[in-house]
């Protein structure tokens, strides 16, 4: 009896202990994944703000710029750090544009780009914030939103998508989401684009002119023109009730397109502590030897016509 009791606790304890096995190489392949991340990069301290020259020229700051971006992502994956950038402003501010310098250097895996559509029935349903809680970054991720809760605070007040009672609670609620995005360990950056009358004209009519922009320009946008004071004043009422201390609103001068890029990379570089680094150089492994292999001929495949 006694032996027989022994086996059945041997024989209960095996998954267990096959499991705390699995879970002890999950994590040393981890701690074995990051050191080989970290081998790619040598971290040479703090990184010191370039003082563009007078004379300096958009693309030589922006390559700069980009590269520097790249250091903040790859800090961004070994640290594990979560980030949230949010682009606001007006239609035709530029937003669309610095987000696109931001992502075109970065890996698409750790830097993502969202801009969510008009809502579903189903999500008109849920709790505002609940479709873009599951689009924020988890750990070593960058997430950029193309507009975000804060439509509630523009378009849908102006417009009239939502109720007056679910505009206040949005009002009253939003800084407490943030701040517990905030709590939970997420950097969250909030960017307000302004562009002035003029210029934001300029901008439509070139949309209007130029057949590769005229996407960009949708019924919304030719509303939000008819209502310019409106969406000033519901501006002005949001960044009353969401610019806190821990959240706070940087408003980007965009009159001015290439140097509102520039101004808003080099501030969000400065909002997350990373580190200076350098990419290691690395040797080409010689390509295997060829032990007889023999590539199809070319009859057997579809090749793609020579147009050019």
């Amino acid at each position: 009896m006694g032996k027989k009791n022994k086996k059945n606790k041997k024989a209960k304890k095996g998954p267990l202990v096959a499991a705390t096995g699995q879970v002890h190489g999950e994590i040393a392949r981890n701690v074995r994944e990051k050191a080989k991340v970290e081998e790619a990069w040598k971290v040479t301290g703090r990184p010191k703000l370039r003082r563009p020259p007078k004379n300096y020229k958009y693309v030589d700051e922006l390559a700069h710029l980009q590269f520097e971006l790249i250091k903040l992502q790859e800090w961004v994956r070994i640290r594990g750090l979560k980030v949230a950038i949010l682009f606001e402003g007006r239609d035709a501010a530029g937003k669309g544009g610095v987000i696109r310098r931001i992502g075109e250097s970065l890996n698409p895996r750790i830097c993502r780009i969202v801009a969510l559509g008009t809502p579903t029935e189903r999500e008109r349903g849920q709790w505002y914030f609940q479709r873009y809680v599951a689009q924020l970054p988890g750990k070593g991720e960058i997430v950029l939103f193309d507009r975000s809760w804060y439509n509630r605070a523009g378009v849908e007040r102006v417009m009239g998508f939502c109720t007056d009672d679910e505009y206040e609670d949005f009002l009253r609620s939003c800084p407490m989401f943030e701040e517990m995005l905030i709590r939970s360990g997420t950097h969250l950056i909030k960017y307000w684009f302004s562009v002035n009358d003029g210029e934001q004209e300029k901008r439509f009519r070139e949309r209007v002119r130029n057949p590769i922009k005229r996407w960009k320009l949708s019924p919304m946008d030719l509303e939000s023109r008819k209502r310019w004071v409106e969406y000033s004043k519901a501006k002005d009422v949001m960044l009353k009730h969401t610019d806190t201390k821990r959240s706070p609103w940087w408003v980007v001068d965009a009159d001015d397109k290439k140097r509102a890029r520039l101004n808003c990379i080099v501030h969000l570089l400065q909002q997350i502590p990373y580190r200076d680094m350098m990419p290691v150089e690395i040797e080409l492994p010689p390509r295997q030897s060829d032990t007889g292999y023999k590539r199809p001929r070319k009859s057997t495949q579809k090749f793609v016509p020579k147009f050019y």
